[in-house]
């Protein structure tokens, strides 16, 4: 009888650093939020479930955050405003709260809530713009109700059913009370306070394995010689100045461990390193540290080894030991498809088809690589709920008893599989990237990103030059025990702040590969983290850190293709990887006259590749749910000629329709399209003509009843860059 096909499940649980460690002020409410809604449930529903294993992976910078929260200690501006009475408001804390306040999934967080919604309508759908010539329209019981809605939605489903009256305060829905709002704040300080006496308990019975990241989740790699960033992305521009500090990567990892230790009471074993970075010289000071296990991603391994990962991927599912000299350090590879079905494409299907089929290519790996040992699923544990209903809950439970359940498949733990695992394949050199593309280049290679590193190496060489204290600190990693005299307190937040601003979700919002609303916030707070350490030393903070790192761009415009893509063509969001090197359009900046549409589509993707022009619509809820019978979208494409192609939801194909002297006729081109979660087109590049440095004019148009319903933009047309098909060989991104 063959030996059981293992999974393990491991969620990484992060959020960046965004206490202000001198002004001790949170700069965003992402921990609490996340705290309330996501890392108490992730917990409880294993505690729910019978047969759960999973393995959690705690940042130990996001515990210090957890922490501060539950101990009521923490300043934070969205909380101030959350508990104060309306009456009490000035006018900047109720645009705050307007603006703010509808910082939540449109689909699963707001729209389920009839009151919620009828708010954000009032608001104007919660832009900035509308909302300032709106507030004067709220009345106190609309800033109450909306106050409560907003932490209330952020509330996890577990955490509802292990507390009902926050079930009931849902079922009111409106006309809340200000002991309402107290009772709600009041459950949530139990939640928080019962975050990590819970996965300690979970840990004590068996169900979970605790691991642990570096302390405030640095690329290590990149600290240890940005150099290594060469041999994955050869044509990367780098930083002007070389940041080469180990001993900076060796104490994220020495005081991360050190710091789980002193919350949960026992060592780590295994470690997500940061973004599943690694390379030799990361590896070997995790080894050094006494890890015994780590995790990274499958593309890692394809590149490492000679023979790739085998036609079938078999190569993927066995633990690997890395060598280096003296040092051994066991490691798995995250299965990418299976992660990213459950972090991008199962939200949006009914729980009990998305566990079946989870399930069922299970079954497939086993049926098919009789010698497969152990699937790895690795993803966020937090981001992805809020886009599933009732914050995964059901399909979570389900995910976890339907695999325990299922013949020759087991859930374990990493350690328990090592425990009883003999096999043993040695690798003593790792390809050095992360889990994204196998590079760093979501981190470094952007002038922006390029820029914050610089100003970091600036920072650390003046605070080691100027405080031989600080200079100690950062060579030995040690001298952070006890008070310590007014001096070494100084030194140690000194140290704080560079450690944090070494963090990777800086640079992950620098650049062009991600969009936030919030990307201005990053861009300060890191600059902050850099200015505390000029200033707690008494030294002139440079002019330039009060300059954005963040360039702003045309109204609208987030980003210009990077590489060339070919995504599929399915009206659902795949993959993380499809659409990341697609240039990027915000619809929202660009004003509407048709009010009643302007809500509709809220991102336009666009990218091609040697075949056809593809083009990505998003909305805050489901295309196919918000368009009705006999809506039509038509997209218009201006080269030489101008283009159009008319999609309607139950369409899958049509002709693309040029314009000429006697009207529309066909273009020789037939274009796919499928509407679903989003609606995905694919152009023909053929008949458009366009020539490489060209410029493509693009808008898109809603007819409902026979009348234009909708127009984005509503003025001229969006101008998009074509570069052309050799655009893979100028950039160095993909």
């Amino acid at each position: 009888m063959s030996a059981p096909l293992s999974v393990i499940f491991v969620w990484h649980m992060h959020q960046p650093y965004y206490k202000d460690p001198v002004k001790g002020e949170y700069a965003l409410p992402w921990t609490y939020l996340h705290a309330v809604k996501d890392y108490f449930d992730m917990a409880a529903i294993v505690d729910d479930t019978p047969n759960a294993r999973a393995v959690f992976n705690l940042v130990p910078s996001l515990l210090d955050q957890i922490i501060d929260y539950a101990s009521g200690t923490a300043v934070d501006p969205w909380l101030v405003r959350g508990r104060m009475a309306p009456a009490d408001m000035a006018e900047e804390d109720r645009l705050f709260v307007l603006e703010n306040y509808f910082s939540a999934n449109r689909q699963r967080l707001i729209e389920p809530n009839r009151r919620y919604l009828e708010l954000l309508h009032l608001a104007g759908d919660g832009t900035r713009v509308k909302s300032r010539e709106r507030h004067r329209h709220f009345s106190h019981q609309d800033l109450l109700d909306l106050q409560v809605w907003f932490f209330l939605a952020w509330t996890g489903e577990a955490a509802r059913r292990r507390y009902p009256e926050l079930k009931e305060l849902a079922r009111k829905g409106r006309n809340f009370t200000e002991d309402d709002k107290a009772l709600l704040f009041a459950r949530h300080a139990d939640i928080l306070n019962g975050i990590i006496p819970l996965y300690k308990k979970l840990h004590d019975e068996g169900k979970v394995e605790l691991a642990v990241s570096p302390y405030y989740h640095p690329i290590l790699p990149l600290l240890c010689d940005m150099k290594a960033a060469s041999t994955a992305m050869p044509r990367a521009n780098l930083p002007a100045t070389r940041f080469r500090h180990p001993e900076d990567a060796r104490s994220q990892v020495s005081r991360g461990i050190a710091r789980f230790r002193e919350v949960f009471g026992f060592t780590p074993v295994g470690m997500w390193p940061s973004e599943g970075s690694v390379s030799d010289e990361a590896l070997a000071i995790i080894a050094g540290c006494g890890i015994k296990w780590i995790a990274t991603d499958e593309e890692i391994l394809a590149r490492t080894l000679s023979g790739g990962l085998g036609p079938d991927r078999e190569a993927l599912y066995h633990p690997y030991t890395f060598r280096h000299r003296t040092r051994e350090l066991k490691a798995f590879f995250r299965d990418h498809l299976l992660s990213d079905l459950i972090g991008f494409t199962y939200s949006s299907w009914e729980p009990h088809r998305a566990v079946e089929d989870f399930v069922g290519r299970l079954r497939g790996i086993r049926e098919r690589i009789p010698g497969a040992r152990v699937v790895p699923v690795i993803l966020d544990g937090e981001n992805a709920w809020e886009y599933y209903p009732d914050n995964a809950y059901d399909f979570l439970r389900g995910l976890y008893s339907a695999t325990a359940s299922a013949p020759g498949i087991e859930c374990v733990t990493c350690s328990e599989l090592l425990a009883r695992e003999p096999e043993r394949r040695v690798i003593e050199h790792i390809h050095p990237g992360s889990w994204i593309n196998a590079d760093y280049g979501i981190w470094v290679g952007h002038p922006e990103e390029n820029q914050g590193w610089d100003y970091l190496e600036r920072a650390r060489e003046a605070a080691v030059t100027a405080s031989p204290l600080v200079a100690d600190l950062m060579a030995v990693g040690t001298g952070w025990e006890g008070e310590g005299s007014a001096e070494e307190q100084i030194a140690r937040l000194v140290c704080t702040s560079l450690y944090a601003a070494e963090g990777s979700d800086w640079f992950w919002w620098y650049g062009d590969d991600h969009f936030s609303t919030h990307s201005d916030r990053f861009d300060r707070l890191f600059r902050k983290h850099l200015m505390n350490v000029y200033r707690l030393l008494g030294l002139d903070v440079p002019r330039e850190l009060y300059e954005p790192i963040k360039k702003l761009t045309p109204a609208g415009l987030v980003r210009e293709p990077a590489a060339l893509i070919t995504p599929i063509v399915n009206g659902q969001v795949d993959d993380f990887f499809e659409w990341l090197a697609a240039g990027l359009v915000d619809l929202t900046k660009q004003a509407s006259a048709m009010h009643a549409a302007e809500s509709l589509l809220q991102s336009l993707f666009y990218g091609y590749d040697r075949e056809n022009l593809y083009i990505r619509l998003d909305g805050p809820a489901p295309l196919a749910l918000s368009l009705q019978e006999g809506d039509t979208l038509h997209l218009h494409l201006v080269t030489g000629n101008e283009y159009c192609l008319e999609m309607t939801p139950s369409g899958g194909s049509g002709e693309l329709m040029v314009k000429g002297g006697k009207g529309w006729k066909k273009a020789k081109g037939r274009c796919r399209w499928e509407i679903g979660r989003i609606c995905e087109v694919a152009v023909p590049l053929r008949p458009l003509g366009l020539e490489p440095k060209g410029k493509l004019f693009a808008s898109v148009t809603l007819t409902r009843g026979d009348e234009e319903f909708g127009r984005w933009p509503a003025d001229a047309p969006l101008v998009l860059a074509y570069a052309g098909p050799e655009l893979d060989a100028e950039n160095w991104l993909i």
